[in-house]
């Protein structure tokens, strides 16, 4: 189905494990996105999921109120059409249910939950919306919270994702309980992701001669961190090329420092400091498995893929 023939303003809201996210963004008959408000906010939905396969009372109630406060901004814009959608830690919690009936309760939102290749697939869309000329075949990689994607596309074929069951909280809490880590829990939490890593690309083909994408908060954080950004400037971030390199030094220096100790690094986002250190270990092993010397960052993602698949869909 074709887009709109008029510009429509689209609002979308993605509840990760970690972040939730909303955009609000006028989109055009020629399927370009115009921002007019976006926020995001680290409220770990998925805290303590991996163990106990439910949301908890806490969390529910800080992204509860996240909503309430993104529900009264919608209200206020003029929004033709608005989706909401969830992934991993919503996807595996065993009491669901009660969360989706109170946002909708407390909220007024209808939540559309995810698989893991439905999240991939309007990833793609996102991300192929903000690519620099000429990239056409690519490998996209996404860190989220709780699982990470990736997705091979190439021109003309159907695109092929692989999902495995890692993220920044997950692998936190399942392996990395001292502060800082130690390097028996580095190790331990490299050769995870390495195995999973493989066991995800195998069956991919010639996956490099394609061009190696990364988003979400793990890749853009340290492409600002890299930059030493005083803030998060999406035009900077945006098409970055970030070497594996840097990654390894960023590594080095969030693994020796604690918690605490990394709020004053220039470009990390508040509320990070407590997983980057798992996210640079996963975007480090996963490019040195696949043998990837740099990838492309881009700050566009599941948010912006939600609503260009919002705006495809009759009112």
């Amino acid at each position: 189905m074709t887009g709109p023939s008029r510009r429509v303003r689209l609002a979308g809201i993605d509840i990760g494990t970690l972040t939730c996210r909303l955009l609000i963004a006028d989109f055009s008959p020629d399927g370009r996105l115009k921002d007019v408000w976006s926020d995001r906010r680290i409220l770990r939905l998925g805290e303590a999921v991996d163990q106990t396969r439910r949301l908890h009372d806490a969390a529910v109630d800080r992204v509860l109120q996240c909503l309430r406060e993104w529900r009264e901004i919608i209200d206020a814009s003029s929004v033709d059409a608005v989706a909401v959608v969830a992934t991993s830690a919503v996807r595996d919690a065993t009491n669901r249910d009660e969360f989706l009936d109170r946002v909708k309760r407390e909220a007024s939102f209808e939540v559309e939950i995810l698989t893991g290749d439905e999240e991939a697939r309007r990833t793609l869309l996102g991300i192929r919306s903000g690519l620099p000329a000429g990239v056409t075949d690519l490998l996209a990689l996404d860190i989220g919270g709780g699982s990470t994607e990736f997705i091979l596309s190439r021109s003309g074929v159907s695109p092929v994702v692989r999902s495995i069951d890692i993220g920044v909280v997950r692998l936190s809490e399942r392996i990395l309980h001292h502060d800082p880590p130690t390097i028996e829990e580095i190790c331990q939490a490299r050769e995870w992701v390495a195995r999973e890593t493989k066991s995800a690309v195998a069956d991919m083909g010639n996956f490099q001669t394609a061009a190696f994408v990364g988003t979400a908060g793990t890749i853009t954080s340290l492409a600002g961190m890299a930059q030493g950004l005083p803030s998060y400037e999406p035009a900077r971030i945006q098409n970055y090329q970030l070497q594996l390199s840097s990654i390894r030094e960023l590594e080095h220096t969030l693994l020796t420092r604690k918690k605490a100790d990394r709020t004053s690094l220039p470009g990390l986002e508040k509320g990070r400091e407590e997983v980057i250190a798992s996210g640079a270990i996963i975007i480090r092993t996963i490019m040195e498995t696949l043998e990837q010397a740099g990838v492309l960052v881009s700050d566009l993602g599941l948010r912006e893929g939600v609503l260009i698949e919002l705006a495809k869909r009759p009112r």
